[in-house]
C-alpha cells in the first residue's frame, strides 16, 4: 500500500468555486450578514453581491428568501427593533409612564444605530415589531383620555416626533469627531458673541442656550406633547 493510499483526497470544490450549497442559507442568516454590512457601509452599500460575498453564496440564492432589497431593508429594521427592546413594552397604571417608557426605547434604539438611523425612520415595515408598537401607543393614548380618532392622530404625531428627533440626534452622534465638536462649539463660542443690537433676544439669553447634544432637549419634547395630550383628553371629556 503507498503511503498516499489511507489518505482522503481533498473535497473538490462545486462549480461556484467554493460558495455554500444553494439551500444551506436561512433568513435569519442573511439578516445577520445585512446587518454587518449595513453596520460598516450604511445601507447603501447593501446589495445582494455584496451579501453574497459576505455569505460566501452566489447572490441569486439570497432571492429563495427575500424578493428585493427593500423587503430585506424591512426585515432587519424591523429585527433590530426587536433585539433593542422587544418584550420590553409592558402597560402600567400610567399612560404617560408608558410612552415615556416608550420613547426612550426607541430614542436610545436610534442611538445604538446611527449609521441607519435616518432611513430606519422613513419607514414602515409592517412586522411584527412595528405593530406591537404601535398597540402599546394606541392603548396608550385612549387611556390617556382621547377618542378613537384623536388617539390615532396623536399617535401618529408622537411616531413621527420621536423618530425625528432621535434620528436627528443619532446623525449628529454619526458626524465625524471634528465635524461633532464644531457644531457643539458653537452654540458656547458663536452664539454668545453675536452682536446684541443686531440678535438682542439671543444675546440676552445666551447663557441659556442649550447644546444640539443636550439629552433634555429629547425629555423635555416628550413632556410637552405629554402635557399636550393631558389637555386634550380634558376638553374632549369636557364636550363630551
Amino acid at each position: 500500500m503507498s503511503p498516499n493510499q489511507d489518505r482522503k483526497p481533498p473535497a473538490a470544490k462545486n462549480a461556484r468555486g467554493g460558495r455554500r450549497a444553494r439551500h444551506s442559507l436561512s433568513r435569519e442568516m442573511i439578516v445577520e450578514a445585512a446587518e454587518k454590512i449595513a453596520m460598516r457601509e450604511g445601507l447603501d452599500g447593501l446589495t445582494f453581491q455584496a451579501l453574497g460575498k459576505e455569505l460566501e453564496a452566489h447572490p441569486t440564492s439570497i432571492y429563495r428568501h427575500f424578493r428585493d432589497k427593500d423587503e430585506l431593508v424591512l426585515e432587519l429594521v424591523d429585527t433590530l427593533r426587536s433585539r433593542s427592546y422587544g418584550g420590553e413594552l409592558k402597560a402600567t397604571e400610567s399612560w404617560r409612564d408608558d410612552l415615556r417608557t416608550q420613547a426612550r426605547h426607541i430614542h436610545d434604539h436610534y442611538m445604538r444605530y446611527p449609521q441607519l438611523a435616518l432611513q430606519m425612520a422613513a419607514r414602515t415595515t409592517r412586522r411584527p415589531m412595528e405593530f406591537s408598537n404601535v398597540e402599546f401607543a394606541l392603548d396608550a393614548f385612549l387611556r390617556a383620555g382621547l377618542p378613537p380618532d384623536e388617539a390615532a392622530t396623536c399617535m401618529r404625531v408622537f411616531g413621527n416626533v420621536i423618530r425625528s428627533l432621535s434620528s436627528m440626534e443619532s446623525g449628529l452622534h454619526a458626524l465625524d469627531t471634528e465635524a461633532r465638536n464644531r457644531d457643539a462649539l458653537a452654540w458656547e463660542v458663536e452664539y454668545r458673541s453675536v452682536s446684541a443690537e443686531e440678535y438682542p433676544r439671543i444675546a440676552s439669553m445666551g447663557d441659556h442656550l442649550t447644546s444640539i447634544g443636550d439629552p433634555r432637549i429629547f425629555d423635555n419634547a416628550v413632556e410637552l406633547f405629554l402635557d399636550a395630550v393631558e389637555v386634550r383628553a380634558r376638553r374632549a371629556a369636557s364636550a363630551g
